[in-house]
């Protein structure tokens, strides 16, 4: 299996299909590369080379024990787009995947990185605060915390059905995909999952957006039960010089179902413009 190592030691281990210009998706928490399958086959099939990673911890990557940070992540992102060559790239990010792509385009991309696209993601900051009073209170992200400590099998499997909106009347989502998102989360080694809690909801990015000049599109469902719309993705289009939000009407944070096939047919239509 193809596998970079970074400076520090870590292996990451990443996909890279079809070729062309390089399209770089970042997985959401706590998952891996493998959540990225449909939109990796989406661009390779329409003349791009879809390229995924497994974030340290997570997957079939490195369990380090330290590391497990949003400059790290950024910088292990650096190492991958360094190690394979890449030019003039296009990274996408979810959720905390979101965070790292626009960490990574701000401090590491100038002049390499043509555009941005984020989905459901957690720039500029999650958690509530004296600067950020509209912020998900800390005892939330507690409740995560020992959720994946006390019992971490059935906390994904509970978490799965609000991470999709399958909670909500008229849900499509099926039990397949469900099982999915509990397979995937099962891989994470437990020390990456915990220490990303605090990475995702507590790390800011404020300057990292206001640092970013290329073309940005900035994806988001206004029935987000994991990452608030109104606090998230509203907040970030005010930051970025050159960005365009969607908000998807009924959309949860799972790209997946109707949301999926919209995200997706957005998604091409950027890339491509």
């Amino acid at each position: 299996m193809p596998y970079i190592t970074t400076t520090d030691g870590a292996e990451i281990f990443y996909k890279d299909w079809g070729s062309g210009q390089p399209v770089i998706f970042s997985h959401g928490w706590p998952l891996s590369s493998d959540a990225w399958d449909v939109e990796m086959k989406l661009v390779a099939d329409n003349g791009f080379r879809g390229i995924a990673h497994d974030r340290r911890g997570h997957g079939r990557s490195s369990q380090t024990w330290n590391g497990n940070d949003m400059d790290t992540y950024a910088a292990d992102l650096a190492s991958l787009v360094d190690q394979l060559d890449l030019r003039d790239v296009i990274v996408v990010g979810h959720s905390t995947g979101g965070g790292e792509a626009v960490r990574f385009a701000a401090r590491h991309g100038r002049g390499n990185v043509a555009k941005v696209i984020t989905a459901g993601a957690i720039p500029p900051v999650m958690i509530k605060s004296d600067s950020n009073p509209g912020g998900t209170p800390i005892e939330a992200f507690d409740g995560i915390r020992a959720g994946v400590l006390g019992d971490r099998s059935q906390f994904y499997q509970d978490l799965a059905w609000q991470f999709f909106g399958a909670n909500r009347e008229g849900s499509t989502i099926s039990q397949g995909q469900r099982d999915q998102f509990w397979r995937l989360s099962m891989q994470v080694g437990l020390k990456a999952a915990y220490d990303c809690v605090a990475v995702f909801s507590e790390t800011d990015f404020t300057e990292d957006l206001q640092a970013l000049d290329m073309p940005m599109f900035i994806a988001h469902g206004d029935d987000d039960q994991i990452v608030p719309f109104a606090d998230a993705a509203l907040k970030s289009v005010k930051l970025v010089k050159n960005a365009t939000l969607k908000i998807y009407e009924g959309a949860p944070h799972g790209i997946a179902g109707d949301y999926q096939q919209l995200f997706d047919r957005d998604l091409l239509d950027f890339i491509q413009s």
